[in-house]
Formats: structure tokens, C-alpha cells, sequence
């Protein structure tokens, strides 16, 4: 079967501050599942990108395999696309993130993709502080290998089938904020009023910033028993605030009651305004969002939102020094540094 989306558009429909409609950042018509939660996180991803008025051709999406990984067909057509291997995303978004520092780099994966075959590679992207947006789209289960339970599925958590998960969860997010990657995030698909803030702030952090959403399988995993369906979500969602992001060139028009409201600058001199709702929680320190989570899971909620945030972290083009200017484009003037130089090298390795 072939989907084909219309190509015609009201000729009024409002554009961007580059002159976009939101067409320009959309994909083909999503094969998935009717109600899906991963095409909810992609219209957040047009939605922000169009606010934000990203042109598309300064991004990059890469993406593994399974339901999740299919997602990048779905958003941002015009943009640049690369669908790797099963758990191997991580090593393609580094390859090509040293090789073009220019681009805005979206990782896409999916429960299984990431904290099964592609553990290994997750956690070293966060420890090399990779300048990346990498969102899970996490609904407990092999959605495209018709549900089995993934590794992030609740201990004593139903399958559709009628069986419990006899195995704890790998919690994505504990284990994110233990490696102290410098963006931790946690969202519903089903609430776009916080997850297209924190798309916009993590596109804007410098250095690898994780959103881990529930978003629950109508297919397999979206039953009473399950934990990851959208009943279970909504009843246990506790969220740490109430985020607005706002860029250098706009007017603040935010204004919360004084004492809950918390401002995070970003290095580009955007910032985060965060309306407090968790009030023992402070997203700049580390040991407080780490408490929060727990405290959260001991009650049975969800915490979502922006968990933790390092603004000053150092993303892996500087820890390794490397130029400015993006690798591909040098040309041979600027890699042969000439052979008095070689000379310098070569003497300083005798």
C-alpha cells in the first residue's frame, strides 16, 4: 500500500521567522499504529522545530531499529536522515556529529533499541557528553516483533497476552542521571504542553541532552495490567514544573509567584523559566534530582519534566579540542600543516 499525502496547502497558511509553513517540517504519512504515542512525539519534534524556525537542512536524525526508529520518516522530510542498525545509532550520531559540529543532531530509539542491544553504545554517548537530542520513545515492549516485554517493562507488569514481567526494569533515566549526562528529561507523549519545551531547551543545550517519553503501544502494551499504558500514565504522572523556554531574542512574558520560579541560562543567552510544582527539587543540582526520582518511584509516580540540567558542561568538541570549523569542509591547505611542522611532530615522538 502507498501513502501519499496531499500536496496542495491553504496558500495562508502563517510561517515562520525564516519563511516556512509547518509543512516544511513534516514527513510522510506515519504506517504506525492509529493512536500511537511515537507520532505524538513526532509532531512535537515539527512543532518545536517550526517554532524555533530551525531551517530543516541544519538537522540530522538518525535512528536504530523497530517502531520508534521508524519515526524519522515521519518528520522533518527536508531535513538529513540516516537509519542505522539495530542498537548502533549512537556510533553513527558520533561519526557524523565529529565530522559536522554544524548540524542539530536528533537520536531516535526506542526501549529495546537503546537498553537492550544498544546499551553499550548509550552509555557512552552520555559519558563523552555527545551534543545530541536523544529521545526514547519508551512503551515497554517489542512493538514491531509483536510485544514481548522489552527491558524497561515494570516488574509484575501484564502483556496483553495475560502474563506478569518476572524481571526488573532498567530505569533509563536513573541511569542517566548516575552518568551525569548534562540534560536528563522525562515526558508523556500524550502532554505536548511539556514536551515541546523540553525539545526546544535540549535542542539548545550544549552537550547531550536525554528525553526518555512514555509512550504506550494501543497494540500490545496499552492494557489494565500494564504500566506503561495511557491510563496508568495519566494517573501516576507527577510533573517537577511547569517549563517555558525562551529564546534570547524574545521579551519575557513569564511571571510566577515569587520563590517557586527558577531560571536556567543557556550558553547561547536563552534561557529555561521553570514554574516549581515539586518544591523540594532543584534541577542544577545533581543529588536533589536524583532524590526527586526516587522519592517519586517510592510513591508509584512518574516525574516528569526537566529532572536535571548542567548548563556549563563540556561537550565532546571541546574536551577534544577540535576545530571550529566543521571536518568536512577543511581542504587539504588546512590538514597539511607543512613539513617544517611534520618535523616538530616527528622529533617530539623520538
Amino acid at each position: 500500500m502507498t501513502y501519499i499525502k496531499p500536496e496542495f496547502r491553504h496558500p495562508n497558511l502563517p510561517v515562520n521567522e525564516v519563511g516556512f509553513t509547518k509543512k516544511e517540517y513534516e514527513g510522510r504519512i506515519s504506517t504506525l499504529c492509529a493512536g500511537c504515542g511515537h507520532d505524538s512525539i513526532s509532531a512535537a519534534i515539527v512543532q518545536a522545530c517550526y517554532e524555533m524556525s530551525i531551517e530543516p537542512h541544519r538537522v540530522a536524525k538518525l535512528s536504530g531499529i523497530g517502531c520508534s526508529s521508524k519515526t524519522p520518516t515521519y518528520f522533518l522530510s527536508n531535513s538529513h536522515g540516516f537509519n542505522s542498525v539495530h542498537g548502533r545509532m549512537p556510533s553513527v550520531a558520533t561519526g557524523a556529529n565529529l565530522a559536522n559540529r554544524d548540524l542539530i543532531y536528533f537520536g531516535v530509539s526506542g526501549d529495546g533499541d537503546t537498553a537492550s542491544i544498544g546499551m553499550g553504545q548509550f552509555v557512552h554517548a552520555i559519558r563523552r557528553n555527545l551534543n545530541m537530542v536523544y529521545i526514547v520513545m519508551n512503551n515497554g515492549c517489542y512493538g514491531l516483533t509483536k510485544g514481548q516485554d522489552s527491558a524497561t517493562a515494570d516488574k509484575g507488569s501484564m502483556s496483553k497476552k495475560g502474563a506478569p514481567n518476572p524481571f526488573a526494569p532498567i530505569d533509563l533515566v536513573s541511569l542517566a542521571l548516575e552518568l551525569e549526562a548534562s540534560f536528563v528529561a522525562q515526558s508523556f507523549s500524550g502532554d505536548k504542553g511539556q514536551l515541546i519545551p523540553l525539545i526546544k531547551a535540549a535542542m539548545h543545550h550544549p552537550g547531550f541532552s536525554f528525553i526518555n517519553v512514555m509512550s504506550p503501544c494501543v497494540t500490545f502494551n496499552n492494557n489494565k495490567g500494564s504500566t506503561k499504558s495511557y491510563d496508568f500514565v495519566r494517573d501516576h504522572a507527577s510533573s517537577t514544573s511547569v517549563l517555558d523556554f525562551i529564546p534570547k531574542k524574545e521579551e519575557i512574558k513569564v511571571d510566577y509567584e515569587e520563590g517557586i520560579q527558577v531560571k536556567v541560562a543557556m550558553h547561547d543567552g536563552s534561557y529555561l523559566s521553570l514554574h516549581k510544582l515539586a518544591r523540594d527539587w532543584n534541577p542544577l543540582d545533581w543529588v536533589s534530582a536524583n532524590e526527586a526520582l526516587i522519592k517519586a518511584r517510592d510513591r508509584g509516580e512518574i516525574l516528569t519534566g526537566l529532572l536535571y540540567i548542567n548548563p556549563k558542561s563540556n561537550p565532546l568538541h571541546d574536551t577534544l579540542k577540535s576545530s571550529d570549523k566543521p571536518l568536512n569542509t577543511l581542504k587539504e591547505k588546512d590538514l597539511c600543516p607543512g613539513s617544517k611542522k611534520l618535523e616538530e611532530i616527528n622529533s617530539s615522538l623520538r
